[in-house]
């Protein structure tokens, strides 16, 4: 029996008959899903067709949060957004930190299911548990932080609020759903499902408690890891101090940091735009989410230059990469006006760089005609880079509306998706497989498409002493395991980088202690197991395979040129079959029936 953690209630609305209704928590799935990423997904595979055009009507959005959202646990303030991704058509779960999460707890829900579309733009007040419906039309194209400051003003000035910018309500399939003003839940185009529904946001105030199961055994873990996680040099040292761009340098420095839209691993430049330049030059503060003893968030300002001023929060690591190096850029100030520009426009910051960049090479090579591009798209251009995402975010003309779209479709509309650094047409994030293998591996298998938070094997790989990045034996079973215990992270409610510090017993502890259920380590990581083969199930259905498990072309063949890992390739094929099996999947990536028997999820066959 469940005792606590749960509020035990789920928020249904309707858009299109603006209705809106209350279920109960299952129990029976609250046990082999926990919350948050595993719940919804059942939800969404439960009640979406995994074939369905991800923006009609027919397709479904679950706001989750995990039995650990609002307590004391450390950095306890995640919430997902789970839904069938445009960009990808696989399913998708996007994470953000904050407070939204704890807050829609305190006001008495678990989570809210949205289905349908409204006729009219409107967004939902939840107010200690009553709902309203509101009108949105005055708010349809505001920027984001405009429209997290006119919803406040409208219900409650210490609401917490979840929004689009106009490219959600544009429907780029690069759209973030916002949170708080520019927390994001920022891959796979959620943001263009919400904006699809004609939803511009979600505000929520509420002042119930949490309650655990077992107290005392919960404080006690709640303490244990709070220590661990204020020795940790990461999470205790680096992070704080510089943020999460503190990987510039580090990620540089072994060859593994794409550039000029992944031409080359090694940028000269990188540090120049680094955590430790940024720090030194634009930090106004750092800023942590719920309960988080880390505080890795970055507000800032740009001091000098045209871009005067202009403040905002981040950039993180990935958005450093992706408007700097990964566009050959090494001036900051333009990187924080991209970053900042994403925020207000609503904008996955890691795809609208390295369609950027996708651009910048289509342009310099000639595949992209000079009378298509409003601006010379030349590598190393801060101009060219801001006024791209200004593009990007409006979509007034042909070329913001092909790059909204993606660099896939873009490189497939002049006939070279292959320059596309995508996996499942999602743009992978800034590290690279040629020179750290296991993340090649988990980019190609990763449910989501190109992604490093769904298994960090640069953690093992790179960032403490274990194994060797370069090669390939031994990768399978580290991924696996990684990818396992991140979904029943991500389902839990609190962030990934605790696991820097806490291990699966650790965490294990926590979500024990506060539900009041018996779960040991290995009762964990086989609820993060079942997850992960619900998602591949769902993949599957939606016409997904193999093949799809795969990296660029470029990755493949092309060596790297300079740096530390000068001449790597990287060799996919070498992993995928171990990892199959390490799975107890058949060799066309097809989870076996003893598999699903043994999680016992055989009934979603």
């Amino acid at each position: 029996m469940i005792k606590g953690g749960y509020q035990g209630k789920i928020l249904r609305v309707n858009l299109t008959e603006h209705e809106v209704k209350e279920e109960e928590l299952r129990e029976d799935w609250a046990k082999k899903f926990i919350g948050g990423r595993g719940y919804g997904t059942r939800i969404i595979y439960d009640e979406v067709d995994p074939k369905v055009d991800p923006l009609s009507p027919e397709n479904k959005v679950v706001i989750a949060t995990g039995p650990l959202d609002g307590t004391t646990a450390p950095s306890s303030g995640r919430v997902m957004v789970i839904t069938k991704g445009p960009l990808t058509g696989t399913i998708a779960c996007s994470n953000a930190g904050g407070y939204f999460g704890p807050m829609l707890k305190r006001a008495g829900f678990d989570m809210i299911i949205l289905e349908g579309k409204s006729k009219e733009p409107v967004y939902l007040w939840i107010n200690k548990g009553k709902v309203e419906i509101r009108d949105a039309k005055h708010l349809w194209g505001k920027l984001v932080d405009e429209s997290d400051r006119l919803m406040r003003e409208e219900t409650h000035p210490e609401a917490e609020t979840m929004e689009i910018g106009p490219a959600g309500e544009k429907e780029s399939l690069l759209a973030n759903v916002m949170f708080n003003g520019h927390r994001a839940s920022g891959r796979t185009g959620v943001g263009a499902v919400v904006g699809s529904k004609n939803l511009k946001g979600i505000v929520v105030r509420g002042n119930l408690s949490i309650k655990a199961g077992d107290p005392d055994k919960f404080a006690e873990a709640v303490k244990v890891t709070r220590e661990i996680l204020a020795q940790n040099p990461v999470a205790g040292g680096g992070l704080p101090m510089y943020g999460t761009a503190v990987l510039v340098n580090i990620i540089n420095s072994v060859g593994s940091f794409p550039t000029r839209n992944a031409q080359d691993s090694y940028f000269p430049e990188a540090e120049k735009i680094s955590g430790e330049t940024l720090r030194a030059r634009n930090l106004v503060r750092n800023e942590g989410c719920s309960d988080c003893p880390i505080a890795c968030g970055r507000v800032t300002e740009i001091k000098e230059g045209k871009y005067k001023g202009e403040h905002g929060g981040g950039p993180e690591y990935e958005s450093v990469w992706s408007f700097g190096a990964m566009c050959g850029i090494s001036d900051l100030d333009a990187v924080l006006m991209a970053n900042y520009l994403c925020d207000r426009y609503g904008i996955d910051t890691i795809s609208a760089g390295s369609t950027v960049a996708c651009a910048m090479e289509l342009y310099e090579k000639g595949y992209m005609p000079a009378k298509d591009a409003p601006f010379p798209l030349t590598f190393g251009s801060s101009d060219a880079l801001v006024e791209s995402i200004r593009a990007m975010g409006e979509q007034k003309d042909e070329f913001g509306k092909l790059l909204s779209q993606g660099s896939y479709r873009l490189g497939e509309h002049y006939g070279h998706p292959e320059l596309s650094m995508s996996v499942k047409k999602q743009e992978f994030p800034a590290y690279d497989p040629r020179g750290i293998k296991g993340m090649g591996l988990q980019y190609a298998t990763s449910n989501r498409g190109g992604c490093h938070v769904r298994g960090y094997m640069t953690a093992v790989e790179v960032l403490s002493p274990g194994l060797d990045r370069l090669a390939y034996e031994g990768k399978a079973a580290p991924n696996k395991f990684l990818q396992d215990l991140t979904a029943a992270l991500d389902s839990s409610g609190i962030c990934l980088f605790t696991t820097f510090g806490l291990q699966a017993k650790d965490l294990a502890q926590l979500y024990s202690s506060v539900t009041g259920v018996d779960c040991d380590e290995a009762e964990y990581l086989k609820i993060g197991e079942r997850i992960w083969n619900m998602e591949r199930l769902f993949n599957l259905k939606a016409g997904f395979s193999r093949k799809d498990d795969t990296l660029p072309s470029r990755i493949l063949n092309e060596p790297i040129k300079s740096g530390p890992s000068k001449g790597e390739i990287e060799e996919l094929d070498k992993m995928l079959d171990e990892y199959y099996s390490l799975r107890g999947w058949d060799k066309n990536g097809v989870p076996t029936k003893n598999k699903l028997k043994e999680l016992d999820i055989e009934d979603l066959l």
